[in-house]
């Protein structure tokens, strides 16, 4: 499927790093036309979320300020894989850390592309249920984390009323709680 449709790399040239993010240039030949054209990809380490049910059925949630968007998210928690870590241990890690909440039983969800244009890595997703709060948060230096316990109708309500809208986020969700379901508009704007 799509044979006809790849692109054949000719070159690759590094960029600047940017920290989480190494910028790369690929230069690829064109797969119908006769031409090579200079393209920009972002590489970095797996992503991991986790979808993370407290014993009676809770989803957690954090609550943190983006630096991207200027503004407070709510998301379920998630980070980066260390070198060294499989994407299960960075979950249970990053849920620890992020939340206190770790334990509980552990099933990989998949992975998806967060932006295949221009990103090279992948986010995977994890459940966890029946997890438990054993240790106090341990934040990293540019984390400030609030904890909330949702019931699913307060998910859906905070996808409705724009409160949750990181697309890693409800990817993971939707693979947990059925949301496609949710009154939105033929333009969607959820509706009143």
């Amino acid at each position: 499927m799509g044979d006809q449709l790849e692109w054949q790399k000719v070159r690759s040239e590094p960029g600047p790093n940017l920290g989480i993010l190494n910028v790369r240039f690929d230069w690829l030949k064109h797969p119908i036309e006769d031409r090579t054209l200079k393209r920009l990809v972002l590489e970095s380490v797996d992503w991991i979320n986790v979808v993370a049910l407290t014993e009676n059925g809770r989803s957690i949630m954090v609550e943190q300020y983006r630096f991207g968007v200027g503004s407070c998210t709510v998301e379920t928690p998630g980070g980066m894989v260390d070198a060294g870590e499989t994407p299960l241990q960075a979950a249970q890690r990053e849920l620890k850390e992020e939340t206190g909440y770790s334990g509980g039983k552990w099933k990989s969800l998949g992975a998806v592309q967060p932006n295949p244009a221009i990103h090279s890595h992948l986010c995977h997703h994890f459940l966890a249920q029946g997890v438990v709060k054993n240790d106090p948060q341990d934040l990293g230096q540019g984390e400030a984390i609030a904890v909330h316990l949702y019931t699913i109708d307060q998910v859906r309500a905070a996808i409705i009323d724009g409160t949750l809208r990181h697309v890693l986020a409800i990817s993971a969700l939707s693979r947990v709680f059925d949301l496609w379901t949710l009154p939105f508009s033929e333009t969607g704007t959820p509706l009143d």
